[in-house]
Formats: C-alpha cells, structure tokens, sequence
C-alpha cells in the first residue's frame, strides 16, 4: 500500500518581523521512507540498496521488530542531493521492493505538515503549540486555529493565525462537524489537532480523521475521566498526574497513545495548584505527540503505536 503527500517547496524560509506565515516548521530529512511488513531477512539490505543506487544519503534509520506480532516496523530519512525526484515517482520506483516484502509504506518529501488547531475556551496548550510553530521547534506549521466559543480568538489573531468561529449544539452538531471537514480541504490540513477542544467527535468523523487526528487527555488514562479530572486526583491524594495524547477514535478517550507526560505531586498541592502542574503536562506531551507525527516518527501497530524519537 502506497501513501504519498503531495511536493510543495522544501526548507526554511526567512520573513519579516512579524510575519509568522513562512516561519520554519520542520526539522525533518527531505524524504522520509515509512513501512511495516512481516519479519524475514533481507529487508533492509533490499531498502539501503534502493536508496544507494540512486545515489541518496541516509542521515537517519530507526527500525522496531515487534516479535509478538511477527512484524517489522521501520523509519529511513534520506536526501537525495541535487537530484530532482518527487515522493511520488519515488514511490512508483519503491513499489518492487515493497511488493516483494509485503509492505505497507509511504515515502514522504520534506514538507512542513499544515495543522488545523481546534480549541474551545482553555488556551494553555494552544499557546504552547504557538510559541514552538514561531519558534520553529514544533515541526509542523499551524494553518489555522477552529473553536465552538471566541474566547482564544484574540491569541490565535496575535499570532497572526485565521480563527473561525464554528458553534456546536446538539441539533447542529452534523452542520458542524460537515463544515470542519470543509476547512480540513480548504486548509490543506495534514493533521487536526484537538488542543482541548471540549467536544465529542461522532463516530463518522473520526472514522473520517483516521490517523490524521490527536487529543490530549486531561488524564494519565485511564484514570480520572470526565469533569474536574484534577479534583478527582485531588480526592484521591494521588502523588502523580499526568497527561495523555492519543489519536481520535471512536472510542472515547482510548485511541493509540502517542505520548505520555507524567509529574510527581504530593500532600502540598491544592487541586487549582494541581490544575497548573496538570497543565504543563497536557502541553508537553501534545506538543511532542504533534512533532513526532509531523515528523512521520509514529506508525500504527493495532492499538498501539510504535515511535521513534
């Protein structure tokens, strides 16, 4: 199975002074070469043998033999010098090799992956995400920033960011949903990033954001689920609290964890110093879960999710 993102230019691009439209975005290799298959010898030589005879340089392998499942999952960043290839007629070529393995892979170029950022009216984890885009630690560029509320719209419009306003109930919830789909096309979004964005997707449109959707959970799941999660840890004088980030799936909150951040608590904290600490955590492991994607450092196996950092 082939999976390849269209080209647009590659590398950084210097603007003005507040101008954040061209800040870089990624960090990544040009090309980026992603595939599972079953396990059996010959696998990589079959792939650096591939890239050698075209004449690219390998600047970064990571692979993971999953001896439960008897398959073998693999990352290969490359730079193809000064020759003009596509990711798609890459693919094209790499179709032999993947066909004699039984891979399932994508050759990705070096495009920063465009991000559609949903919120609804906490900012801290939206503002984290800001801060690492204009920075150009993130490795992703945020396209534009969705809300069912206004309250955010004044630091996505700061940072020079389209904000649109989409309210949610429960009658025009489908109208909603159809009209977020709409701004994924017109934003050429790669990725919706649900940076606590407090409602529950409908089972079609996270089938239809499969593996293209991430969540943060106020939660080191799967503890403390619902309202005034860091109340409940309160409650339960719990001595960590953490937060996950998973993709969106149709099972609420349980998606294919991406990445965890966990912070050692104690007796001292009151449940709005817990809030706090909770915070930070929510904002580090979205941020990372986002640039790991970005990066095409996260391939799915079942429920679970193998990533190379």
């Amino acid at each position: 199975m082939t999976a390849v993102l269209e080209g647009r230019p590659t590398g950084n691009v210097t603007v003005e002074a507040g101008d954040v439209a061209g800040v870089r975005g990624t960090d990544t290799a040009q090309y980026v070469l992603t595939l599972a298959c079953p396990e059996r010898p010959g696998i990589v030589r079959a792939i650096t043998a591939f890239l050698a005879d075209r004449g690219f340089d390998i600047v970064e392998h990571q692979q993971f033999d999953d001896h439960i499942s008897g398959k073998l999952y693999l990352r290969t960043a490359f730079t193809p010098g000064d020759k003009e290839v596509s990711a798609e007629g890459l693919s094209a070529e790499f179709a032999a090799v993947a066909d004699e393995f039984g891979m399932e892979f994508a050759i990705h170029d070096g495009r920063p992956q465009r991000l559609l950022v949903m919120v609804s009216k906490f900012g801290h984890c939206l503002n984290d995400l800001i801060f690492r885009w204009r920075a150009g630690s993130l490795g992703a560029e945020i396209a534009v920033v969705v809300s069912n509320h206004e309250d955010l719209r004044p630091m996505a419009e700061a940072a020079g960011l389209p904000f649109i306003h989409v309210p949610v109930t429960a009658a025009t919830k489908p109208e909603a949903e159809a009209r977020l789909l709409e701004l994924v096309e017109e934003y050429n979004a790669d990725l919706v990033v649900l940076a606590r964005y407090m409602q529950v997707l409908s089972n079609d449109l996270c089938a239809s954001l499969r593996g293209r959707a991430i969540n943060i959970h106020h939660s080191f799941l799967p503890g403390f689920k619902g309202a005034k999660p860091y109340h409940q840890a309160y409650d339960r004088g719990v001595k960590l609290i953490g937060a996950t980030a998973h993709y969106v799936t149709a099972d609420l909150d349980e998606g294919p964890i991406i990445e965890q951040e966990v912070f050692r608590v104690d007796h001292s904290l009151d449940p709005n110093a817990l809030v706090t600490v909770g915070r930070d955590a929510e904002s580090q492991a979205l941020s990372r879960a986002v640039k790991w994607h970005s990066q095409h450092r996260v391939l799915l196996n079942n429920t679970r999710t193998v990533v190379f950092r």
